[in-house]
């Protein structure tokens, strides 16, 4: 039989899918398969030789020198760090006691570290086994019920997927062209909704079936009046402010998401150590000057032009944080922990840049045989127009999430996918809000790669850490009505853009056939040459 150049991109998924069922690593065998078919398709004379020196091209010019994508370790490092440095411990049992005496109450004290831990950390892992070690038997004492323990356990941990600054959400940005603080605005209105329905979930249960959420009894809470709300405020005032050095200074044009990245590391050490028992009383003066110098240089900077006060009180504020730093390293639980930081930084960093590198070779041989093309006519002619690729879209994220991490989709799927969803949106929401719309719609759909069977992440680390008896169906059935959830809210995405877009600026809406350029006349003296000088 003689393969034509219309069967090679359906042959390229065939041989890919196959690949990956065997189990060998995803970057080496998108490699493998894309410089196979791509020597196949020269000995077909599709194209020769020469055509195969983009791939070098563009991993040296896309991966290799893309400044966007030095933004993973920063904000891989400062999740690696905030999730272990007893900030999630804090504030699970500040909150349990907070909203323990009322039914649900211990679910809510979930979701709401979860979603300001995903605000500080932006990865699943370690957030999900955090939450279980230290929440998981205090519910169970206290009579929840199991399947609603592990399913809200995992879930919490899995909403830091969409939740700024996320990992996926840097990922998705460098995939579509998009700005890194586009993205994250377009995600805020996602994710909020999304804890609203976590948390009116937990209300109906309070209602219908109480004696699945009971309220923890008056006697067992250790803290109250001040002394609990003092707990609680030390431990959300600090993630609020290093919330705002990462989120706040990118989304107000003040630094770049590498740069913000940069600052969350820092802080990260930095609020490790004031956490830690072994911080000095030196070190805690040292900080509140800091934070006070940092207060004057920011007023000055909101009232005044900068000038001399406003550096030297920066100038504080820096040698401050360099103190703290210093103190870190210096106790020898957050030298290891560091050390761990990096770590888990330079593997999950190895892991996407040899992604990116094998999706290169795939996608640019993809294209070489008309795979775009191919692709472009598949989508844009399912029925139901925009509305029929959305379903179909996220119908096949949902499924291929079964089996893939999200960074495998993101870079395999979603360059293919993408021009076509700029052309197809653009009607509905506008060229510019288009791929925001969409990127944001697929991480809220992806989340559920961590929740659903049988491979998922989330599940995984809740089996790891769970007592006996906790059996693994009821892990499973557990996530179910949480990935329903989910899956509402990718509805409303879908229905409501205004959700994602509401919060990006508006594109100024300007006729260029009517702009008039007008240069205003300058009416010259006289010229007066005069008699020539002798």
């Amino acid at each position: 039989m003689t393969i034509t150049l219309e069967m090679m991109p359906p042959l390229m998924f065939g041989g890919l899918i196959i690949a990956m069922l065997i189990g060998y690593p995803v970057a080496f065998t998108l490699a493998a398969v894309g410089l196979s078919f791509g020597f196949l398709s020269i000995y077909l004379g599709f194209f020769d030789l020469n055509f195969l020196q983009a791939i070098p091209g563009r991993i040296f010019g896309s991966v290799l020198s893309n400044e966007l994508l030095l933004a993973i370790p920063f904000f891989t490092f400062m999740g690696a760090i905030l999730e272990r440095c007893g900030l999630a411990e804090d504030m699970l049992d500040s909150m349990g006691q907070l909203f323990g005496p009322i039914r649900g109450g211990l679910g809510y004290s979930v979701i709401i570290v979860g979603f300001i831990l995903g605000a500080i950390t932006g990865t699943v892992a370690a957030q999900v086994i955090a939450m279980a070690l230290i929440s998981m038997p205090v519910m169970i004492r206290y009579g929840y019920n199991i399947r609603y323990i592990t399913g809200v356990l995992a879930a919490s941990g899995t909403i830091t997927q969409l939740v700024p600054p996320s990992l996926v959400l840097i990922v998705l940005a460098d995939q579509l062209g998009k700005s890194v603080g586009d993205m994250y605005l377009g995600a805020w209105g996602p994710s909020v909704f999304q804890i609203l329905l976590f948390a009116g979930y937990t209300f109906l249960l309070g209602i219908f079936k109480p004696s699945h959420v009971p309220a923890v009894p008056i006697d067992a809470r250790t803290l109250t009046g001040w002394a609990l709300w003092k707990k609680c405020l030390l431990g959300i005032i600090p993630s609020a402010v290093l919330i705002f050095v990462v989120l706040g200074t990118m989304m107000m044009g003040l630094a770049t998401p590498t740069e913000a990245g940069a600052m969350g590391a820092v802080g990260a050490i930095v609020l490790a150590a004031i956490h830690h028992k072994d911080f000095s009383a030196t070190g805690r003066k040292v900080l509140i000057i800091g934070v006070i110098a940092g207060g004057i240089g920011t007023i000055i900077a909101m009232l005044y032009s900068e000038n001399l006060i406003f550096r030297l009180a920066f100038a504080i504020t820096y040698l401050a944080v360099v103190w703290i730093c210093l103190e870190a390293v210096k106790i020898p639980d957050l030298r290891d922990l560091i050390k761990q930081g990096y770590e888990t930084t330079m593997r999950i960093t190895c892991m996407v840049t040899f992604i990116l590198i094998g999706s290169t070779c795939f996608s640019v041989v993809f294209l070489g045989v008309s795979g775009g093309v191919w692709l472009e006519h598949l989508l844009t002619s399912l029925p139901g127009g925009v509305w029929g690729f959305l379903i179909f879209i996220n119908l096949f994220i949902f499924f291929l999430a079964f089996f893939l991490d999200f960074f495998e989709i993101a870079f395999i799927i979603l360059p293919m996918i993408a021009p076509i969803a700029q052309k197809v949106l653009a009607p509905v929401v506008g060229p510019d809000a288009a791929l925001i719309w969409f990127g944001v719609m697929l991480c809220v759909n992806m989340q559920t790669s961590f929740l659903h069977p049988p491979f998922g992440f989330a599940l995984f680390y809740l089996r790891g850490v769970a007592p006996k008896e906790v059996k693994s169906s009821d892990i499973y059935w557990g996530a179910m009505p949480w990935i329903g959830l989910q899956a509402i809210m990718v509805a409303l995405v879908i229905a409501f853009p205004v959700v994602v877009t509401g919060l990006l600026d508006k594109p100024l809406d300007v006729d260029l056939n009517k702009v008039k350029i007008e240069v205003p006349q300058i009416e010259l003296p006289p010229l007066d040459f005069g008699q020539p000088k002798q």
